[in-house]
């Protein structure tokens, strides 16, 4: 793995450009061949523990403007998504299919205001809260209604750092000690980084401490964007969504939560170049096998941090989330939600 450089320059990068008319969503109950998106590439036999090379994705619901951030709530056997720039979580159940979720998600002011203002990453944390990344009020946010009662009623995790505010939160993860680990590109801002909003200076990777104390954790990253911790508490996983430098990151990462030995785990840049999409959401199952969206579609490396296999899809593809069986593999990709059968 190659060193990352700390001092790493700033290269901005638009972002990806997505129809800015009102879909038409649509519930997708059957799969026809005309429908399919995707094709698996298999790069190593190992790979065919996950997912077999002819399995095809099923599209479960078209016409988002961009889909992202999904998250399975187990106990409602449901899948909730954003659509950041319509404002507004949607839900997917087997029974009721596509559905709103929740709406506003992301900017709850009267005042109008551009750029993508919903929500992007969800997540359920250890009180069974949904916490909300929320471009529009550019904070980490966490919903006091029920999952099963959803409502635009929030609370602030944290919106600021050393004072200024933060630019749009991407994408958060939470780990077993109550920690939350979170991106902050600028991609909700209206303008993104030349926006006369903009308070920080960097494109941060920050910590949400147990008391609500704020931590920069990573300031060199060009797009910090999708971000894990792995199952052991051992490493922290970053995807880097910039087309001149588009990579997925690994840290060290201590008992008290301090990084150390950046470094590269996988380069995409010349992949960019040719293929739709960049390193975006990612998740890692039980067994420590990374699924992270990337060119051309999902990249699967096994726990050695081997390329096994590309999950390819037609479209950019934002995020991924499994089950809790881990029986499915729900991506968000473009306008699309769709799913691809796991082998069990």
């Amino acid at each position: 793995m190659k060193k990352i450089s700390l001092l790493a320059p700033m290269l901005f990068l638009g972002l990806l450009s997505c129809s800015e008319n009102k879909p038409t969503i649509q519930n997708i109950n059957t799969m026809t061949a005309a429908d399919t998106l995707s094709m698996v590439e298999v790069l190593d036999p190992e790979a065919e523990k996950l997912v077999s090379k002819d399995s095809k994705a099923e599209i479960l619901g078209e016409g988002f403007v961009w889909s992202e951030g999904p998250c399975w709530i187990k106990d409602q056997q449901k899948l909730i998504f954003s659509d950041a720039p319509q404002n507004t979580i949607f839900s997917w159940t087997a029974k009721d299919s596509i559905q709103v979720y929740l709406k506003p998600s992301g900017y709850t002011s009267a005042v109008p205001r551009g750029g993508e203002v919903g929500s992007n990453g969800l997540i359920i944390n250890k009180n069974g809260k949904l916490v909300l990344c929320q471009h529009g009020d550019r904070r980490i946010a966490e919903m006091q209604a029920a999952l099963d009662q959803p409502k635009p009623e929030f609370k602030t995790l944290a919106d600021k750092f050393d004072g200024k505010r933060f630019s749009s939160p991407n994408d958060v993860f939470a780990d077993s000690k109550g920690n939350y680990y979170f991106t902050d590109p600028p991609y909700g801002l209206e303008k993104q980084e030349k926006d006369s909003t903009k308070e920080t200076k960097v494109e941060g990777v920050y910590r949400i401490l147990p008391d609500g104390k704020v931590e920069l954790l990573v300031d060199s990253l060009t797009r910090p964007n999708g971000i894990i911790v792995s199952n052991d508490g051992t490493k922290l996983y970053l995807a880097n969504s910039d087309p001149a430098k588009a990579i997925w990151a690994v840290y060290d990462l201590d008992k008290d939560g301090k990084l150390s030995n950046g470094r590269i785990f996988m380069d995409a840049t010349k992949n960019a170049a040719t293929e739709k999409g960049l390193p975006d959401g990612l998740c890692m199952n039980s067994k420590g096998y990374i699924f992270a969206t990337g060119p051309g579609g999902v990249w699967i490396f096994n726990p050695a941090g081997k390329h096994i296999a590309t999950i390819k899809t037609k479209v950019a593809t934002s995020n991924v989330e499994l089950d809790d069986t881990e029986s499915y593999l729900y991506i968000t990709a473009h306008m699309y939600l769709i799913r691809m059968k796991l082998v069990k």
